[in-house]
């Protein structure tokens, strides 16, 4: 029997400290503007959830490769892009559990090297496979990170690190 010591991927939800920032001023410069959410099941990228109704969330432009970038200290170029993200609009506390979430439905897994430039990406077909998929594109050495997206909006969703 052997035993796969491979560490497992953990998401990488946006962190507080970038949260609060998004709540005064989202990278595309727009202030805050906070709903109730009347249905539920927005995927909140503060705690790798779907909204509850009635939960105050908000809409903002986030780019998420210029943060990353801007940590690690390299330039993205032409591949930094910023989208929409639901979050909470006061603190929530992150993510309860360290698992890989938002990964029953179609996505697409965009691979990133150290120096922030894309590497490919795979669309995961049928959701089943997501698991295997993710652990592929970390086989290749030169992929730092991943971010992983909606299909039917190409929505960052959140990055998941190299173990």
């Amino acid at each position: 029997m052997t035993t796969d010591t491979t560490p497992p991927h953990v998401p990488c939800a946006i962190t507080e400290p970038v949260l609060a920032q998004l709540r005064t001023a989202d990278d595309a410069g727009r202030p805050l503007t906070a709903v109730t959410d009347p249905e539920g099941g927005a995927p909140l990228r503060c705690c790798l959830r779907r909204s509850a109704p009635g939960e105050r969330i908000a809409l903002v432009s986030y780019a998420p490769l210029r943060r990353w970038a801007a940590r690690t200290g390299v330039a993205p170029g032409a591949y930094d892009e910023q989208g929409p993200v639901f979050i909470h609009a006061e603190a929530c506390g992150g993510p309860e559990s360290g698992g890989l979430a938002f990964t029953r439905a179609h996505r697409v897994l965009r691979r990133y090297s150290r120096d922030g430039r894309i590497l490919g990406g795979r669309l995961v077909t049928p959701p089943e496979d997501f698991d295997g998929a993710l652990s592929e594109a970390f086989t290749d050495p030169e992929v730092a990170l991943v971010h992983v997206r909606a299909v039917e909006y190409g929505c960052f969703l959140y990055e998941v690190r190299r173990p």
